[in-house]
Parts: C-alpha cells; sequence; structure tokens
C-alpha cells in the first residue's frame, strides 16, 4: 500500500536557472520531486545536478511578484516543497543565486557517493564551449547539466578543444590509456641541459600525462604539446586525419629517440611485417619484398562494388586475397624468361603487440569528383583471433628468391622498410609475433602452435562523426584497470557499454523503414586498436610509489603549479571586474578603464586604485575625488555612496559577477566646490541655455530631477541653477535626436512628458513676442533646429585653382578685385550696418531672381516645349543671405548688381546642367546669388525672403551664407541610376513625413579658413564649414563656388574616409545626412558629372602582351550617346594623355567583365538602348590591325591560338570573326589562318581569366579537344559571346620526347610565366595544409611548407 500511495503521490516540477554566471544563465535543470520533498533535499539535488557545495548558493522564486516572495528559501527547512508554496502539476520557478555576494563553490573532488543511477552516460559529440567547426550529429539524451561544472565522475580528465583538435585529443587519449606506452614514456627522462623542454615533444607529452593522471580538473589544455610540434595557432583551426596524425607523431617522437632505451619504443609496440609477393603459376618461383606496417587499412567497399564488407574479419580476408595476373597483365618470370600467369598477393608475416586497424571511410566520386565518406555498416569483434589469417599451406612452397621489382606495392599504408629476407637482426621479434624462421619445417610448426596465440583484446575506437568535408573525432577506450569502457570527447569523459560501441558500427539502425539508406549514421567507427591478449606480457599501469624519480618530482611540480592557478582563481573569482569611466579634470577628455578590485577592498580603497589606473597623480588631489554609480550608455550618475567609504565593494556592487548592469564613474571637483549628492530614483537632465538675441546654445549644465515633478516644480528648479525667471521660462525636451518637445501643460509630471534616466532640455527665459508664435515657427525652433543639423566639415580644395577668369567675372564686382580664399573671408567682415537695407536689398533681389526664372522658363518652354526641362532648369530658390554687418556703401552694390542682373540675359541663368563649351560665358543661378551674397561683405544671418532676416551663429564674422529653398516636386520620372541628378530643390523642402515646413526650409551653411596640421603643402587652402546636413549634395557644391573659383560644374566632391580613401560623391540629389562631425571632403578640379551621364575607366585590350589589360584614363559617356560619338570623344584625351593619335576607325571599343574581353561594341550602337551602362562602368579599348571586321551583332569574334605540340610552344593569338556559331565554320576559318587541313584541326576551348593561361606541360592532355558538338553555343562549350578564347592544332602533330632535364627545365620555365601572368600551372579548388611536426619548434625554417 505504501507503494501505491507513493505513486499516488502529487509531483512538482521545479525549473532552477542559475544566474550565478553568464556563460550558464541560459542553461536550466529540471526535477521532478514528490510533494512531501523537503526544502532541505531539494538543495540537496540542486547542488548534486549542478555540481555546487551545498550552502554556497541561494534559491529565490522567478515567478514572484511581491517582495516577501524575492527572499531567498530556507536551506535547512524540514518543510515539504508544497508547504513552502511550491504547487504541484504546475512550473514552480527558481533563480539559483550567488550568497551574500559570493558565488557558488564548485566541487572540484570526485564524488564519492554510490550514485550510479545519476551517472551522467553519453556517446558522440556533445557541444562544447568554444569548439567551432565539428559537426554534432548525435547527441545523447542523457547528457547532463553537472558535466560542465563538475569534474567527471569517472575520475578522468579531458583535453580542451582549442579550436578543431578533437582528432589530437583522441589520439592522445589512446595513448594515455596504452599502459605499455605510457610507462615507457614514463620511464625516458628529459635533460633540460641538452634541450629546450618547449620543443621537447616527448616531455610535453610526459607532462600532459602526468596531468591527466594527477590533475583535479575537469578538463586540461593541449596548448604546450601542439607548441612543441612547433605548431602556431592557426593549426587548431585545421582538421586533420587521426591516422595520418599518428603516423606523423610516431615518426617525431622515434627521430626524439634515436640513442635512447626508447629508441625502438614505436617498433616494438606498433610495427608488423607482411610480404608482398609474386608468384609463377607454371614453375613455382616467387618474387617478394619484406613491407613493414603500422596500421593495415582495410576496404570498407571494394572498388566498383555497391556491397560493403560486412565485418572486420571479411575486409582482412580480402586485404590478403591474391590475385591472378593474365592475360595482357601477366607476369614475366625470371626463371621461365617468359610472360606467365602468375598469383600476387600480401603475406602476414609478424603481427605487431598493438594491431592498428584502420577503416577506410574516406574515398573519392569520380561521378561527383568529390571526396565522399562511406558510412556503411561493419561489424567489429571484442576479441580478435589473427590466427586464421595465416596461409599455412602458402609457407610450404620451397622455390623462393629474394626480392625483385616486379611485384607491385600494396595500395594502403604500408611502407618498405626492408628489401631482404633475412630476419635474424630483427629486434622487433620479442614484442611481436614472428612468423619467420630459419627452418621451414620449425617456421610451420611454429604457426601451428601460435594460430590460438594470436587473440587480441580491442581497447580503443577513435569514432569520427561528420563527411568527408568536416566533422569531429572522439575516442570510446577500454581501462584495463577495469574492463570498463569509457567515451573520451574531448573536455567530457564518461562511461559507455558495449552496447554504446556497436552503435559506432556504422550504417542504420534498422528500424528507419524503406529511406534507411538515406539516414545512414555519420558516427562510426574509423580506427581500432587491439592488444594481444597475453598474461605473461600484459602490462598494467604504473603505480604512483613506482614512478621513477624524475616523474615523481614532475607530479610534485606539477601539483605546486595547480595549486597555485586555483589560489590565483580564487583571488579572480572574489575580484570584481567593472567599467570605470573619468572625465579627465584637465583635458577634459572621457577616458575608460577597467577597475579590478578584490570585493573585500572598501570603498576608499578601490578610490585611491581608481585614482591610479586614470592617472591623476599631477593633475587632482586624491581628496578631490570619488566613485559614484554611472550608466555610461544614458549619461546617468545613478547615485553616490556618502558615508559608505569603509563598505566593502563586494556589497556595493551586489557581488562578484562576471558582468555588471552599471559602471563606475571617478567624478572630480575643484578644491573649492563640494560633491553633489546623488541619490536612487533621480533622473539627469543637461540644461541647455539659449539666447534669442545672439543666438547661442549654451554649454550644458546638469540638473537632478525626480519623475514625480511637475513642469512648474522642474521649472522653478532649474530657475535656481540658472538664475533665469521661471515665469517667462520656455523648456524644449529633445526626446530623441531632432524630436523637439514644448513642454507647456503646466501640471503634467515629467515621467508623463517622457523624461527617462538621462535627458537633454533647451531653455529660453526672455519676454519677446517670439513666444506667442506657434512653437514650429518660433525663432526658438529654428535655432534648435539649426542647431540639432549642423555637423562640422573639414574641406580641402585645390592648390591651384585654374577658375581665375571665372572668379573675376562672376565674383570682382562682390569683392573688389579678384581675391584668394583668405582674401575673400577677410574682405567679407564689417562693421554692423543698416538691418533695414539687408532686407530691402534682399526683397528686391528676390524680385529680379523671380523675374528672370520665369523669364527663362518662358524662353525654354518656348524653345523645347518640354515642361520638364523648364522645371529642371528653373533651380533659383537658393538665395543666399546677406549679413546683418554691412557699412553704408553696401547697399550701394548691391544696387549695382541688381542693374546688372536686370539687365543680363536670361539665357545666362541656367541650371548647373550644361556644356563645357558654355561654362566661360554664362552663370548659373547660384553664381548670381553669389553675387549678391559676397557684395554684403558677411553673412551671418538667416534669411527668409518673406520675412525680417533673423540673425545667426555664435557671434561668428566668417563667411556665412543660408539658403531658402522654395520649389515644386520633380516632374516626371526621377533617375534611379548611380549617376548625376540635378538637384531641384524637393529633398531640402519636404521633412521625412513628406508634408512641407511652409513655404521655406532654412540651410545653413557657414565657412572660415582653416590651417592644416597636416602640412599639406604651399598653395593649398582649408576650410572650416558649419552646414545644414539636409542639404542636398547641389546646394552644397554651388556654396563652395566662391571660394573654389570656378563654377559647381567643374569641381568634383570627393569624401574621405578614415583608411585616407577617397569615394566621389555624385548624387547631386542626396543630402549630406550620412555625413558627421569633422569629416572630410577634398575638392578636386575636373568637370562633374551631369545627369545621364557615368564615369568610364578605359582599359586598352593587348591580346598577347604579359600584362594584357592596361590602364589608359577616366572618361565620361553619356546616354544616347553613340559608341562612335564617344570614341570622337576619346581621340583627344587618348592624344594628350596616353600619347595614343588614333583616327575613329583604328580602334573599337568592347565589354570588359573582370580581365575578360566580351561583346564587341558597334559604331552605331547607343548607350542605354542597345548597351547597358552603369556608374564606375570599365571598356577596353583594342586598336585594330586593319579594318573592322565586325559589322554586325549576328557575328562572333573569337581569339585563337595554335598549340604546337613538336615545339612545345603556343603560337600569339589571332581574331576570327565568324558569321555563325557553327564548328565547321570555326575550323575552316582556323584552317585559312593556319594553312592546315580542315579534317586535322583539333580545337579546345580555354579555361579561366583571359588570356586563359596554361602550361605547355599539361595543355596536350588537361583541355577537352575536339568536343563532340556541331554549333558552339551548347555544352560543354556554351561560347555565345565575343571573347571566348579558342586553343587548336593538328592532330597529326606528334608530341616531342622530352628528357628528364628538358622537361625540368621547361617545367621551371613555366612555372615562372605563369606565376608572372597570376596563373598556377595546376589548378586545386581547395588546398588542405599539410599536417607537419617540426622537431626544431620552428616551422619557418621549413622552406618546404605550404
Amino acid at each position: 500500500m505504501r507503494i501505491e500511495s507513493a505513486a499516488d503521490e502529487p509531483r512538482v516540477l521545479c525549473i532552477i536557472h542559475d544566474t550565478t554566471n553568464s556563460k550558464t544563465v541560459n542553461e536550466c535543470i529540471t526535477l521532478n520531486l514528490p510533494a512531501s520533498t523537503p526544502v532541505k533535499r531539494l538543495f540537496e539535488d540542486v547542488a548534486s545536478k549542478v555540481g555546487y557545495v551545498n550552502g554556497t548558493f541561494d534559491l529565490i522564486w522567478g515567478n514572484g511578484v511581491s517582495v516577501a516572495e524575492k527572499t531567498p528559501l530556507n536551506q535547512s527547512s524540514d518543510k515539504s516543497v508544497v508547504d513552502s508554496g511550491f504547487e504541484p502539476g504546475k512550473k514552480n520557478f527558481l533563480h539559483l543565486t550567488d550568497k551574500d555576494g559570493e558565488q557558488p563553490q564548485i566541487v572540484l573532488e570526485e564524488s564519492s557517493g554510490e550514485h550510479d543511477r545519476n551517472q551522467d552516460r553519453f556517446i558522440g559529440p556533445l557541444p562544447r564551449e568554444g569548439s567551432v567547426g565539428c559537426s554534432n550529429d548525435y547527441v545523447s539524451q542523457n547528457y547532463s547539466y553537472s558535466s560542465v561544472l563538475s569534474k567527471s565522475e569517472t575520475g578522468y580528465v579531458g583535453l580542451v578543444n582549442q579550436a578543431m583538435t578533437c582528432y589530437l585529443n583522441s589520439l592522445l587519449q589512446t595513448l594515455f590509456m596504452t599502459p605499455e606506452f605510457r610507462n615507457a614514456l614514463y620511464k625516458w627522462e628529459f635533460e633540460e641541459s641538452e634541450e629546450d623542454p618547449v620543443t621537447s615533444i616527448p616531455f610535453q607529452l610526459q607532462r600532459l600525462f602526468v596531468l591527466l593522471q594527477t590533475s583535479k580538473k575537469r578538463a586540461i589544455e593541449t596548448t604546450d604539446v601542439t607548441r612543441s610540434f612547433g605548431w602556431d595557432s592557426s593549426e587548431a583551426w585545421q582538421q586533420h586525419d587521426v591516422q595520418e596524425l599518428c603516423r606523423v607523431m610516431f615518426d617525431a617522437l622515434e627521430q626524439k629517440w634515436k640513442q635512447t632505451e626508447q629508441a625502438d619504443l614505436i617498433n616494438q609496440l606498433y610495427q608488423g611485417k607482411l610480404k608482398d609477393y609474386v608468384r609463377c603459376l607454371e614453375c613455382g618461383y616467387e618474387s617478394w619484398r619484406i613491407d613493414t606496417y603500422l596500421d593495415i587499412p582495410l576496404v570498407i567497399r571494394p572498388y566498383g562494388s555497391s556491397q560493403a564488407f560486412a565485418s572486420v574479419e571479411e575486409a582482412l580476408h580480402a586485404f590478403i586475397q591474391p590475385e591472378i595476373l593474365d592475360g595482357p597483365n601477366q607476369y614475366f618470370c625470371e626463371r621461365c624468361k617468359k610472360k606467365c600467369d602468375a598469383r600476387k598477393g600480401l603475406r602476414f608475416l609478424h603481427f605487431p603487440y598493438l594491431l592498428t586497424l584502420q577503416l577506410k571511410r574516406f574515398d573519392f566520386d569520380y561521378t561527383t569528383m568529390h571526396r565522399i565518406k562511406l558510412n556503411d555498416r561493419m561489424t567489429f569483434p571484442e576479441e580478435l583471433d589473427m590466427g586464421s589469417f595465416i596461409d599455412i599451406e602458402d609457407e610450404k612452397s620451397p622455390q623462393t628468391e629474394s626480392c625483385t621489382d616486379s611485384g607491385a606495392e600494396n595500395e594502403g599504408s604500408c611502407h618498405s622498410d626492408q628489401m631482404s629476407n633475412d630476419f635474424s637482426n630483427d629486434d622487433g621479434v620479442d614484442e611481436g609475433i614472428c612468423l619467420e624462421s630459419n627452418s621451414t619445417a620449425e617456421r610451420i610448426s611454429k604457426i601451428g602452435n601460435e594460430k590460438n596465440s594470436l587473440l587480441y583484446e580491442l581497447f580503443s575506437v577513435m569514432v569520427h562523426s561528420g563527411s568527408a568535408a568536416g566533422g569531429h573525432y572522439y575516442a570510446c577506450i577500454k581501462s584495463f584497470n577495469d574492463d570498463q569502457w569509457y567515451s573520451f570527447n574531448d573536455q567530457h569523459v564518461s562511461k559507455i557499454t558495449h552496447e554504446d560501441i556497436k552503435k559506432t558500427y556504422g550504417g542504420t539502425s534498422g528500424t528507419r523503414g524503406y529511406y534507411s539508406s538515406a539516414f545512414a549514421s555519420s558516427t562510426n567507427a574509423y580506427m581500432l586498436i587491439y592488444r594481444l591478449k597475453d598474461p605473461s606480457r600484459n602490462a598494467k599501469f604504473l603505480e604512483v610509489d613506482d614512478y621513477p624519480d624524475h616523474i615523481k618530482k614532475l607530479v610534485q611540480k606539477e601539483k605546486e603549479l595547480e595549486e597555485q592557478e586555483k589560489k590565483q582563481r580564487e583571488i579572480e573569482r572574489n575580484t570584481c571586474k567593472i567599467k570605470l569611466f573619468c572625465m579627465h579634470p584637465v583635458k577634459q577628455i572621457m577616458m575608460e578603464n577597467k577597475l579590478e578590485v578584490h570585493k573585500d577592498k572598501t570603498l576608499k580603497e578601490a578610490v585611491e586604485i581608481a585614482y591610479k589606473i586614470m592617472d591623476l597623480e599631477e593633475a587632482i588631489p586624491l581628496d578631490c575625488c570619488r566613485l559614484v554609480k554611472y550608466d555610461e550608455f544614458h549619461d546617468y550618475l545613478e547615485r553616490s555612496y556618502e558615508g559608505e567609504e569603509d563598505t566593502p565593494m563586494g556589497i556595493l556592487l551586489g557581488g562578484v559577477k562576471s558582468t555588471y548592469m552599471f559602471d563606475l564613474l571617478l567624478e572630480t571637483r575643484r578644491p573649492e566646490q563640494a560633491f553633489q549628492c546623488y541619490k536612487p530614483g533621480e533622473v539627469m537632465v543637461k540644461v541647455h541655455v539659449v539666447d534669442l538675441k545672439q543666438e547661442i546654445v549654451t554649454p550644458p549644465v546638469s540638473v537632478r530631477a525626480y519623475l514625480n515633478q511637475t513642469v512648474t516644480e522642474f521649472k522653478y528648479l532649474i530657475s535656481k541653477t540658472v538664475n533665469l525667471p521661471a515665469e517667462t521660462m520656455r523648456v524644449v525636451l529633445e526626446r530623441c535626436y531632432n524630436d523637439l518637445r514644448l513642454l507647456s501643460v503646466a501640471n503634467k509630471t515629467l515621467k508623463a512628458e517622457g523624461f527617462f534616466r538621462s535627458n537633454k532640455v533647451f531653455i529660453e527665459s526672455s519676454e519677446s513676442q517670439d513666444r506667442q508664435l506657434a512653437f514650429t515657427d518660433s525663432h526658438l525652433w529654428k535655432i534648435l533646429d539649426r542647431h540639432a543639423n549642423t555637423i562640422r566639415l573639414y574641406v580641402s580644395l585645390p592648390e591651384q585653382s585654374p577658375g581665375s577668369q571665372f572668379r573675376r567675372t562672376v565674383f570682382q564686382k562682390a569683392s573688389g578685385d579678384s581675391s584668394n580664399v583668405d582674401e575673400l573671408c577677410q574682405r567679407i567682415k564689417g562693421p554692423l550696418g543698416n538691418m533695414k537695407s539687408v532686407e530691402a536689398i534682399l526683397e528686391e533681389s528676390t524680385e529680379k531672381l523671380k523675374t528672370l526664372s520665369l523669364q527663362q522658363q518662358q524662353q525654354q518652354d518656348v524653345d523645347n516645349g518640354d515642361s520638364s526641362k523648364s522645371t529642371e532648369a528653373s533651380d533659383f530658390e537658393n538665395i543666399e543671405s546677406p549679413s546683418n554687418e554691412m557699412d553704408s556703401s553696401a547697399s550701394a552694390e548691391n544696387r549695382e548688381l541688381e542693374n546688372q542682373i536686370q539687365v543680363s540675359d536670361p539665357e545666362n541663368f541656367q541650371s548647373e546642367e550644361r556644356s563645357d563649351s558654355e561654362v566661360n560665358n554664362d552663370r548659373s543661378t547660384s553664381s548670381v546669388d553669389s553675387d549678391i551674397l559676397s557684395s554684403s561683405h558677411s553673412s551671418d544671418t538667416l534669411c527668409n525672403v518673406d520675412n525680417a532676416p533673423i540673425p545667426l551663429a555664435n557671434g561668428l564674422d566668417s563667411h556665412s551664407i543660408t539658403s531658402s529653398r522654395r520649389s515644386k516636386a520633380n516632374e516626371g520620372k526621377k533617375e534611379t541610376w548611380d549617376t548625376a541628378e540635378e538637384d531641384s530643390g524637393t529633398d531640402s523642402e519636404y521633412d521625412e513625413s513628406g508634408k512641407s515646413r511652409g513655404e521655406t526650409q532654412y540651410m545653413y551653411f557657414k565657412a572660415e579658413p582653416h590651417v592644416s596640421e597636416e602640412g599639406s603643402g604651399d598653395g593649398q587652402k582649408w576650410l572650416f564649414i558649419h552646414v545644414d546636413k539636409r542639404i542636398t549634395l547641389s546646394a552644397f557644391k554651388q556654396h563652395l563656388e566662391p571660394f573654389v573659383g570656378v563654377p559647381s560644374s567643374q569641381f568634383k566632391v570627393f569624401r574621405v574616409y578614415a583608411s585616407n580613401q577617397e569615394f566621389e560623391s555624385v548624387r547631386l540629389n542626396e543630402t549630406l545626412s550620412s555625413f558627421s562631425d569633422d569629416n572630410k571632403i577634398t575638392i578636386r578640379l575636373g568637370r562633374a558629372l551631369k545627369k545621364g551621364e557615368y564615369r568610364v575607366k578605359v582599359y586598352q585590350l593587348l591580346v598577347n602582351d604579359p600584362e594584357p589589360c592596361k590602364f589608359l584614363l577616366d572618361s565620361v559617356f553619356a546616354k544616347g550617346m553613340t559608341v562612335r560619338q564617344s570614341k570622337e570623344e576619346l581621340m583627344p584625351q587618348l592624344r594628350e594623355q596616353c600619347g595614343l593619335n588614333l583616327t575613329v576607325d583604328r580602334f573599337r571599343l568592347r565589354k570588359k567583365t573582370w580581365k575578360n574581353p566580351g561583346t564587341v561594341f558597334l559604331d552605331y550602337h547607343v548607350y542605354e538602348e542597345d548597351i547597358s551602362i552603369s556608374s564606375n562602368w570599365e571598356v577596353f579599348l583594342e586598336i585594330l590591325n586593319g579594318a573592322e571586321k565586325m559589322k554586325s551583332m549576328s557575328q562572333l569574334a573569337v581569339l585563337s591560338r595554335r598549340w604546337r605540340p613538336s615545339e612545345m610552344k603556343l603560337d600569339p593569338f589571332q581574331e576570327v570573326v565568324l558569321e555563325s556559331s557553327s564548328v565547321d565554320e570555326l575550323k575552316e576559318k582556323l584552317s585559312e589562318i593556319s594553312g592546315l587541313l580542315v579534317e586535322n584541326i583539333e580545337f579546345a576551348k580555354g579555361r579561366g581569366t583571359f588570356p586563359c593561361e596554361i602550361s605547355v606541360l599539361e595543355i596536350h592532355q588537361d583541355l577537352d579537344w575536339n568536343p563532340k558538338v556541331s554549333t558552339l553555343n551548347v555544352w560543354p562549350l556554351y561560347i555565345c559571346d565575343d571573347g571566348a578564347v579558342i586553343f587548336y592544332r593538328d592532330k597529326t602533330e606528334e608530341m616531342v620526347e622530352l628528357t628528364e632535364e628538358q622537361r625540368n627545365e621547361l617545367m621551371k620555365k613555366e612555372s615562372s610565366r605563369l606565376q608572372k601572368t597570376g596563373h598556377r600551372v595546376t589548378y586545386s579548388p581547395r588546398k588542405e595544409k599539410a599536417l607537419k611536426i617540426y622537431l626544431d619548434g620552428a616551422p619557418n625554417k621549413d622552406l618546404t611548407q605550404d
């Protein structure tokens, strides 16, 4: 009945999240407990699961809402979980947290309790922290959270995966678990006087094995071992084959152990011998050779077969199965002196003590031309009897001879070390099974007696999970101490059973149904290691007491180092690490550092540490500094710590954590100041005072307020700080970028107005009429709008301006004479003038411009009848404002200018889109605007054509221009190409919502000369410009005209990035919104792109030059232009810039794709209609040897090159123009230029990038010669466009015979030639890095390293 009642008892589901560490915060454990479980038992179960010491952590409710529920559960309570508030049948969330500000202690010792029922069992690759590149094809569902946090209960130590070193970890653990290898390694003594310990491979393996045996860590690093291999960090990201590593490591150990007792250790343990023989079936004569092997490669699936071998035994029989050499493969018998049928095969002579079998799961699929992995099922026994693989009858042959070269070598891993049948000097016989003696009869007898003794037991299975492209290795190893199988999966070690070993056979489980072959497991055995069962020789691991003295010393040394690391880790665990900021009191820059302070240090001690970290000793006294809680993201001071100077930092910061949700600020004060008290719950407000008269926005003053304060209370708080009356105060909150909100409701709280931790407000307390206006129409709004959108730019002007004539004609009347930039900027300064005269000038100028604009629009309507063009041409809204600083003569100059404007020809006022020939005799509207502005001597005024001028800028007296642009949106289709577009003013007229901000928009522009710190040389000028970033590039260029000295169409704007790379800005309709403060701009002289124009890079095509692609010049092509017109425009540029004096019919233009020549452009082709064109376009220019043969698009131009095998050389390219895509026509054309008979011509298409270089040693067989097609535009040729490369040859011409010396010499020449052209002799789509171990620890000394 008790059992029944227990079964019926309600269960409580507990879900516990570990919040003590950022690495475990996403992990959770689940406990399903009986309702009567005491809370004390709950803590014990949690501690056991997560691997923490019970009593070093707290559990608090994760789904509670009240303060009472946030208190930790009572750890010693005997109450049941139900009585403590847990709800049966529901999810009860708990948070595992620090106890008293300290992180939980991790269990380091192996658990002593008998909890086999809770032991973690898993096999296969597990998700590993920091591991990359290993596929997780199989993950056990029994994986426990505790394996992440505590040492494995198995008592074995794992190995950390550096990145992709799982293959190395598997092999190292296998060698460590091999008693004979480990004991022999321990017996070797390192002599530090003879070798550097860092580069000694045996010594580093010794250290690793000692740590694997004695360390209390869950897993240890292998970096010292790989460093002894001579590997750098990049090797950790290279995954290699574990069998290849085994070979290379054994070779390295043999080299290191020369002339020591361990010199022959590898051979004694792992080396076997086999005979590779060929026996004549007529006379019985046998030719043979002795090969040694370290492992036996077993084929999974025979070549050409779809059926795999079912077991290792089958594969071993196939390995020694002889083949018959008959027919064309007959063997030439030395005794018969003729070719005879023969039997060829392998025979095992000697099995090693440790037998290694490699299952060849990686193969090459010749259908897909890719590497593949064979996942077929292959079983292997736990005990393998090798006696059945010796053929006694075959040993009875009396007629054997010494080795000859007629026997073929076995494919696989056998390497030939001995070429003799004399085994009298074999030192390895005692460690293995030797099947050879001087007497044949004795040998046969010995074989018969020892066949029963060739019994091997499996103890290591190295498993690969994944595909041929990559995967993950781990090892299943049986301990010889307790015969228990363990899974060594990088840092995870766990017990497994023989059933888990069977899962590595491969194939399917047999329960997946019809489609089982498609779901074959990719986790299967790759290497098997067996040990001979011989009680007299099977070794046990050395006990600690039996260690050699040098190993005992090493153990002690490693223990001391580990204790030091443990102490250091303990210090690290108790060290608070938090971001520290400080505004330097002298330099006034925000400095950032990391404060590391022990949790027991007091706040006063922490201030001293921070004071030294920030290097303030010479700047300010220590008593003028304090630490405050700070939020750097919101620039918010959360609280100060008054009266807590002696409080430990661990308590102030809420414990030691990996990351904190706040920062610390080292606040400073002047000696006469006092620190302000910052209380939790306050909000920081940065207050900027706005002066409407001087149009100044002052630097911020910090004020702390409360969210429940009303706007009125907030105003009085500010008035005390800034000494301004609260009654007339206007407060504007900037909630986010360019979002200004006037706080007008007096009793509304700051929280309701949208205040947060850190806020920015602007205040103004004048009694002007401006406060009566709507906020968006007020002067205050305009100043704040300008303040938010103005950016600072550094503009580099051309060193010499060729536009002096333009400057004189446009600016001479404005400034008195032609001046340089400095003179211009000085000339526009002047005393304060009459505001009314400025207003009058502006109104009159505006009316004149309106009249002229209307006249031009009417004229263009008459001339063109094109409304869209008239819209484009009427860009006269950029009225640059005159300044309020002017003398009485300024108005006279303006009137003089206005008279000139009035009598000017309206056609002089065109848009920026005009031809080169018109540049010197007409001016754009912006030029006229500049005339008006320049005459004003200063321009620090924001101007509205309908209202009084509004003074701008913070008292600056340099050249300042503000645009008022009024324009309707462009009619017609907008260009979307990356090309120049005319600015119609629509970008600046409408805001993001599409609503017009009144009739005018204010575009601020202020320029002043700047001295570059970079020492840019004589003649080069710099401008420091404040400009509204909503201005378009077109308007910005117009503002720059007075300083550059040429029209905006005659210079280009380049944006300079941090890397000093320059990119041209060409989209005239785009604003400067992508620019930010202190960006640099370079102005270069040269014609800017007009609408519909594209900048084109022209390269010369030289088909027979070593470098066939040569840059010539930059040019401009326009939409609608014919190819012939573009050639005519290119001719003078080619003559002046490149020295090429060509007529229009002497060259052609053709498509350029990377370095490949493409379609030939015909003279009548039109850009954008027949030829697609885009920004930064590239074309080839090809000089013709004769008349142009390409007349129509139906023709096809290919480049042919003859290959002469008798001379081992390639002829120069010759162009062939075909009327169709017929192969017959191609051969006829090739026959015409070569003189070969059509029926003897064979051709092949070139591969790769032009000129399709290929080695003359490979061309004869590597290309696809004489494809079976009738047309060129089908597979495998696909020649559909001009520029394809065709190689051809005479099929009757025989290849020249080269001597070895000639071939080597030619190979050197070809390698040199192909490297110069950037082509390789051979093509490899994926080059893998070879696995190497460097015995001197210096890979750079190996010149052959890839």
